[in-house]
């Protein structure tokens, strides 16, 4: 395996891509909008940022969205098992917890989890139309949370005219996924509207058990937009996802991970409904905000009864205004305003809180290949009180093609509701904080045909929240946190730190062929006082990697192939258990038949290969899918 990852890391040295999964049109500058919350050509950005296309997410057949995310720079997944069980998306090394989701500009990490993550099990990609990873602290603009970085999804947004598009397949453990969606605008209208299925067995989550776990989500996607003048108008966004999974746990008399007959149910609902008003021919334009995101999951274990055996209700809605100002060509103030009421629920206690935020950046180009970008931003906390966030980073665009980049940015995770106020709360938590710093250049060259890229990051967490045990005397002391406390209390005890390297790859020698390639050195270490101190943070493997190409015969057949490799890692903070490394090939192809059909299929894992992500949790062998595609323009 060491081998294999030096021979690809040698690969990724010579040319290779920082913001994109494939090479962008040379003509189009590439734009992003998770760095500062406004669009940007990714020239102008200090961040490492990743682009993935709604091309490159049929191109690569995708369904569900962790599995693509898999394949980007600085980023590992894990999952309990089959399709539908909890998944977590750990960017740079950081917790799954500290990653910020964002859709359609809603915040969507849930209130009532125990760490307050978003559970990327039930993002399928049906309606998403756009991704972008952005890796690294970015808490100025985006606030609590954004400490590994941030995953912003987007879905279709319409153009002029109609267009359509749907899929259907079928495939192994008698899957069965559908999709379609419709978009459009005329004159002052604009709409979209996406929907989505999937049904399948699955695999048993346990990887000893024998009995499939299977998974069933319908969901959908849409948007209104109505323009009232010039520059003036209304934004309506929606998402919809009713999710239900098998899962296994610990039955009696055993208590050990075993098949049982468990199930889980997740109903989530994401709202924006905002104004826009552009004013000065765009140099000032204001957008005011009310978003919602509505969680409620629910545990059932037949074994006992019908009644839920634990649901979770968590809900934030948000209140936003945000300015975006060019008084000057080379100038452009972006700033803001935020209050965010979040509270949950579990069935047994009931807590909320709120944040009020105010923010702003300044971007400057005192030279039209050099960009600047500082920002400052303070949180007030109805629990923990205030805190303020720093970042900035630089962008230089040479003309021989080469980009330089670097930034300092601080992130900060307050405590969730029941970190706060379980019965293990503890209300004088701090908000967890990290500050990262990073360094690249990106080297175009062949006409834009080729690009590569390297990055060097460093990031120092302090104050992370975990459960600790509470001592007698502890228990005893009056005033202590761990007073009548015998089971624990979440504590600011933990520190953690991160550095590694990135290098990218995109190559096109010709139009018919694009390849693509990235490799990641990431080293964690547990920095927190205790036996653990200096070991490798659980799941954080130190190596992975992806290689990807995609070739198209002048008669129309296409076909690719991917290749992840992922290296050791431990299963425990005490480095105990474990995970050994491991390699997944897959194969693809499409064929058009006319103008609106095609045909694909793909094989995943085609060698087999037997390997965990958890330990003791059930990973997929080979699997074949094939379907039926349809487009309209």
């Amino acid at each position: 395996m060491t081998k294999t990852f030096l021979f690809l890391s040698a690969a990724a040295a010579i040319a290779s891509p920082a913001y994109a999964q494939s090479i962008p049109d040379g003509d189009t500058p590439e734009l992003v909008v998770t760095a500062a919350r406004v669009a940007q050509p990714a020239s102008e950005v200090g961040q490492a940022v990743t682009v993935i296309d709604r091309a490159e997410i049929e191109r690569r057949q995708t369904t569900v969205v962790s599995d693509l995310l898999a394949t980007t720079p600085g980023v590992t997944v894990t999952r309990n098992g089959s399709v539908g069980a909890l998944t977590g998306v750990r960017i740079r090394g950081a917790e799954s917890d500290q990653t910020l989701v964002v859709i359609d500009g809603v915040r969507v990490n849930d209130p009532s989890s125990t760490g307050g993550g978003f559970n990327f099990a039930n993002l399928l990609s049906s309606s998403v139309e756009r991704i972008e990873v952005l890796r690294g602290p970015n808490s100025v603009p985006w606030g609590s949370q954004a400490i590994g970085g941030v995953v912003n999804i987007i879905t279709a947004t319409p153009t002029e005219g109609v267009q359509a598009r749907a899929n259907a397949e079928y495939g192994y453990a008698d899957s069965v996924f559908a999709s379609a969606g419709v978009s459009g605008a005329k004159g002052p209208v604009s709409g979209s509207l996406t929907g989505g299925y999937l049904r399948t067995d699955g695999i048993s989550s346990a990887a000893s058990g024998t009995e499939r776990d299977g998974y069933r989500q319908y969901g959908a996607a849409g948007r209104l937009g109505v323009e009232f003048a010039p520059g003036i108008g209304l934004d309506l966004r929606g998402y919809f996802a009713d999710s239900k999974v098998d899962i296994d746990g610990f039955p009696a008399p055993d208590f050990v991970l075993a098949d049982d007959p468990e199930y889980s149910k997740t109903q989530e609902i994401y709202g924006y409904a905002g104004l826009h008003a552009n004013f000065a021919d765009g140099r000032f334009n204001n957008r005011i905000a009310f978003t919602i995101a509505d969680i409620n999951r629910d545990n059932y274990d037949p074994t006992f009864g019908t009644d839920p055996s634990f649901i979770g209700r968590g809900r934030s809605e948000r209140y936003e205004y945000q300015g975006d100002f060019r008084p000057l060509d080379q100038v452009r103030v972006v700033a803001g305003v935020e209050r965010e009421n979040s509270r949950y629920s579990d069935g047994f206690s009931y807590a909320d809180t709120g944040i009020t935020s105010v923010y702003g950046q300044l971007i400057v180009k005192p030279i039209d290949i050099l960009t600047l970008t500082g920002g400052v931003r303070n949180d007030d906390h109805d629990d923990f009180g205030n805190h303020t966030t720093f970042g900035a980073n630089a962008a230089l665009a040479l003309r021989t093609g080469t980009t330089l980049r670097a930034s300092y940015g601080e992130g900060f995770k307050a405590p969730t509701l029941y970190q706060l106020f379980s019965d293990y709360g503890n209300r004088g938590l701090d908000p967890e904080t990290a500050r990262n710093f990073d360094v690249g250049v990106e080297q175009a060259f062949l006409g834009n045909r080729a690009r590569v890229g390297v990055t060097y990051f460093n990031r120092r967490t302090r104050n992370q929240i975990d459960f600790r045990s509470c001592s007698d005397a502890e228990q005893a002391t009056t005033g202590s946190i761990c007073a009548n406390r015998p089971f624990g209390v979440y504590d600011n005890v933990a520190r953690a730190e991160a550095d590694g390297a990135e290098f990218t790859l995109a190559l096109r020698p010709v139009d018919a062929l694009t390849l693509t390639a990235n490799y990641s050195y990431i080293h964690t270490e547990n920095r927190s006082i205790g036996d653990d101190f200096g070991k490798t943070l659980a799941r954080r493997p130190e190596q992975t990697a992806s290689v990807n190409a995609d070739y198209r015969f002048p008669f129309g057949l296409s076909i690719g192939g991917t290749v992840t490799m992922v290296g050791d890692s431990f299963d425990d903070s005490a480095n105990a258990v474990r995970l050994d490394g491991y390699a997944l090939g897959g194969v693809r192809a499409e064929f058009p038949i006319g103008e609106r059909f095609a045909v694909y299929g793909r094989v995943d894992n085609i060698t087999d290969a037997s390997y965990q992500t958890i330990a003791g949790y059930g990973t997929y062998g080979r699997a074949a899918y094939g379907g039926v595609r349809l487009r309209l323009k």
